[in-house]
């Protein structure tokens, strides 16, 4: 594979800025912006019901949650990144304009859709929901089929492969997927975890030693193939295991190869060498939420622990900060400007890296805390959005400073 994911450098100064409203110029810009504002509005709104302020059934309660932050957040911030960096591995254009507009449209109803009672409109839901994946998936595949790029095909399989997910979340949930318990459940959600795992796992592996190492004076963060691999495969390896619905000790045959093998490859990359840099030690820490991922889930495979520690360290750790720091990274090289993260940057990052620690670790150590936990967490989630819409609105919503297209 590639060792550049997307091109991020600062290009060369134009003198005349454009003007106008550029939301629909590229992939990033509509989609990022949806996301954000799913996740400042939404986990507030969660942790309301989940203390019982909102009453029962607002929202649609811990399924509607899980959904949202993997088929609406997740699923924005990889539509938006892999248009944009489809662009620049196939040199051909992805979708914009109209087509954006209408995929970002359908992204919306799908989040709206979610919403409706058991009934008829279920199936709407479950069709519109499978749609957006699948037509993001059509879009980055015409690019890179033009373009010959046969190398990223994966990604549009991975695309695929998200619909397939919460169509048999949906069906799961409906009684309609005759499939033993454990298979229908794992082709659900912990499928699409899997998938936005391996994609993160790939895309790590790709920039960050090369971000790394551009924004670090003597930084040495060193890529091993034999590492790569098996870093890769232990993923791969994972998600069969949960594909099946393998749990207990029998989890730890995949769990300690990829804790060995993640930890090995973060240590290559030597982490602790980024702190005076926001927007790469953002990645680096958000890697290390790997790591508790892992050991956390081992320990719930030997019923030491309970399963939502792991499940967070997942999605608040790794998902949540992986994602704010790319999406700080890649709107800042894609609308011309410096890749320098200013105090709200770093805020989001202190704010979002906090949120973790307190929803993952607070009610572990103190059980009787975890209204308190969640809560604060919440908070602490929704200003770091805020923070990134305060900062990121004006710029997604703009031309380029430097002129150029996108």
């Amino acid at each position: 594979m590639s060792s550049v994911f997307v091109q991020l450098q600062e290009p060369p100064r134009r003198r005349h800025p454009g003007k106008g409203l550029a939301l629909w110029d590229l992939g990033f810009r509509p989609f990022y912006l949806l996301a954000a504002t799913l996740a400042l509005l939404s986990i507030p709104l969660w942790a309301l019901q989940f203390s019982g302020l909102l009453g029962e059934g607002f929202l649609r309660g811990p399924t509607w949650h899980a959904h949202e932050m993997v088929f609406g957040y997740a699923l924005a911030i990889v539509i938006g990144f892999l248009f944009t960096a489809g662009r620049n591995w196939s040199g051909q254009p992805t979708p914009t304009g109209r087509p954006l507009m209408a995929l970002a449209l359908l992204w919306v109803l799908a989040r709206v859709l979610v919403l409706v009672p058991v009934g008829p409109w279920v199936w709407a839901s479950m069709a519109v929901n499978v749609a957006v994946p699948w037509a993001a998936a059509w879009g980055l595949w015409r690019a890179l089929r033009a373009g010959n790029n046969r190398r990223n095909y994966f990604f549009v399989l991975l695309l695929l492969a998200m619909g397939l997910a919460t169509g048999a979340l949906h069906l799961n949930l409906l009684g309609h997927l005759s499939l033993p318990a454990a298979l229908g459940q794992g082709l659900g959600l912990p499928l699409a975890l899997d998938v936005l795992l391996f994609m993160i796992a790939i895309m790590a592996g790709r920039v960050v030693p090369m971000f790394s190492n551009n924004g670090v004076p003597g930084m040495n963060a060193q890529r091993a193939p034999r590492v790569e691999q098996a870093a890769l495969g232990s993923v791969l390896l994972l998600g069969a295991c949960d594909a099946v619905g393998l749990s207990g000790p029998l989890l730890l045959l995949a769990l300690l190869p990829a804790l060995v093998a993640h930890g090995w490859r973060w240590l290559l990359w030597q982490p602790w060498k980024t702190l005076r840099n926001p927007l790469v030690w953002v990645l680096h820490a958000a890697y290390a939420w790997l790591l508790v991922h892992l050991a956390l889930r081992a320990a719930a495979a030997l019923h030491w622990l309970p399963a939502s520690p792991a499940t967070h360290a997942l999605t608040v750790g790794v998902i949540g900060m992986m994602t704010l720091g790319m999406i700080t990274r890649t709107a800042l090289g894609h609308t011309g400007r410096a890749l320098k993260a200013g105090p709200i940057e770093t805020g989001a990052y202190l704010a979002l890296l906090l949120a973790g620690l307190l929803r993952v670790f607070l009610p572990l150590m103190l059980p009787a805390t975890t209204m308190l936990a969640v809560g604060v967490s919440a908070g602490l989630w929704a200003l770091a959005f805020a923070l990134y819409l305060w900062r990121y609105v004006p710029l997604l919503l703009r031309p380029r400073v430097d002129g150029l297209p996108g």
